[in-house]
C-alpha cells in the first residue's frame, strides 16, 4: 500500500476544528475563501507548516524568517507583523484546546483580485491569511516499513526558472513527479537537479548513508528545508561524517541506507528505490540515531 510522507492517523476530533480566516475563527466547513483569490487563480502565496510540541510552536522563529523571505522574494506583502502572526498562531491552537500531536499550516496569498489573471496589480485587497491547525500526527508505517522512492522525469529547477527553496503555493510540477512515483507503485519521488544529480523528493529532502557516510544535496535545487538544516547540524555535532555534495542515482541504489526530513514527519527512513531495496531494506542505524536526536531536539522546545 502506498503511504508517502505526508501520511497520517485520522483523528475524529479534526473535524470540528475551528480555521482561522482573516482574523475570524470559523468551523471547518466554512473555511472559505473567494474564487478570486490570487491564492485559488494562480497558486500566487506562500506558507509554512509547524509542529506544536507540549503547547509551544517548535522552532517558530525559523519558520517565521522563511515566510517573510519567501514573501519578500515574490513582492507580497503580508501586512502583519511577526508578532501578529505568532499570536495569530496560538490563537488558534487555543481556540481548538491543542497542546500536544498538532501539526499547523499557516498560509498566505496576495489577495482578492479585480479578476481572474496573472497581474499582481490587479489585486484589489490586502493578503489573505488562514491557519489550519489539526491533530496530526505520522503515520506509524512511514517509520515501521520506510518509504519505497522512484526515480522520476521530473526535474528540481534553478532559482531563476523556479526556486524550489521557496514555499509557495504553487507545486504543481512537484505534484507531476508525485503522480509519477505513484504510478509506479511508490510513495514519493526522488528528483534529480538540471545536471542530473539526486536533489530532493517531491515534498521532504533526501539524504543517505554509505559505510556510516552521509551524503545530501549541495542545496541549490532542494527545498530550505528548516529539519534538513536541524539534521546537518546534529550530523555534525555527534560526529556522524555528512557531506554536502553531488552523487548519482547509481550510488543511491548502492546506499546501505536513507531517510527524507520534513517538518510534519522529522526523519523518515526510505527502505526502497525503484525495484530494489536500500541496504538491508530496514531502516538503520544512522537514520535511528538521527532520528533519536531530531525528536529530543524537537521535543525540547515544548514548555517546560
Amino acid at each position: 500500500m502506498s503511504i508517502g510522507s505526508q501520511s497520517y492517523a485520522d483523528d475524529p476530533r479534526n473535524a470540528s476544528v475551528l480555521v482561522h480566516v482573516n482574523g475570524r475563527l470559523v468551523p471547518r466547513a466554512e473555511a472559505m475563501v473567494s474564487v478570486f483569490d490570487a491564492g485559488f487563480v494562480l497558486g500566487d502565496g506562500v506558507w509554512e507548516g509547524f509542529r506544536l510540541i507540549r503547547g509551544r510552536v517548535a522552532f517558530m522563529e525559523r519558520h517565521l524568517d522563511r515566510l517573510f523571505s519567501g514573501a519578500r522574494a515574490i513582492d507580497l506583502h503580508i501586512g502583519r507583523s511577526r508578532e501578529e502572526l505568532a499570536a495569530a498562531l496560538y490563537e488558534t491552537i487555543l481556540a481548538n484546546s491543542m497542546i500536544d500531536g498538532v501539526h499547523i499550516r499557516l498560509m498566505v496569498t496576495r489577495g482578492l483580485k479585480k479578476t481572474p489573471n496573472q497581474d499582481p496589480r490587479m489585486t484589489v485587497g490586502p493578503a489573505t491569511l488562514v491557519i489550519v491547525a489539526e491533530w496530526k500526527e505520522p503515520s506509524p508505517a512511514l517509520f515501521e516499513r520506510g518509504l519505497h522512492l522512484a526515480s522520476v522525469p521530473i526535474r528540481c529547477t534553478p532559482a531563476d526558472m523556479f526556486d524550489m527553496r521557496l514555499n509557495s503555493h504553487s507545486r504543481l510540477n512537484l505534484i507531476i513527479a508525485l503522480n509519477h512515483a505513484i504510478k509506479a507503485g511508490a510513495d514519493e519521488a526522488l528528483m534529480l537537479d538540471p545536471n542530473g544529480f539526486v536533489s530532493s523528493c517531491n515534498a521532504t529532502n533526501f539524504f543517505m548513508v554509505k559505510k556510516g557516510r552521509i551524503s545530501t544535496s549541495k542545496g541549490l535545487y532542494c527545498f530550505n528545508g528548516i529539519t534538513r538544516e536541524h539534521v546537518i547540524d546534529l550530523a555534525r555535532a555527534n560526529n556522524l561524517p555528512l557531506d554536502e555534495r553531488d552523487f548519482t542515482l547509481s550510488e543511491v541504489a548502492d546506499a546501505d541506507e536513507a531517510f527524507v526530513t520534513g517538518t510534519f514527519g522529522g526523519v523518515t527512513p526510505a527502505t526502497r528505490f525503484d525495484a530494489h531495496p536500500i541496504g538491508t531494506g530496514r531502516p538503520g542505524p544512522v537514520t535511528e540515531a538521527l532520528s533519536t536526536f531530531y525528536k529530543r531536539l524537537r521535543d525540547a522546545q515544548g514548555a517546560k
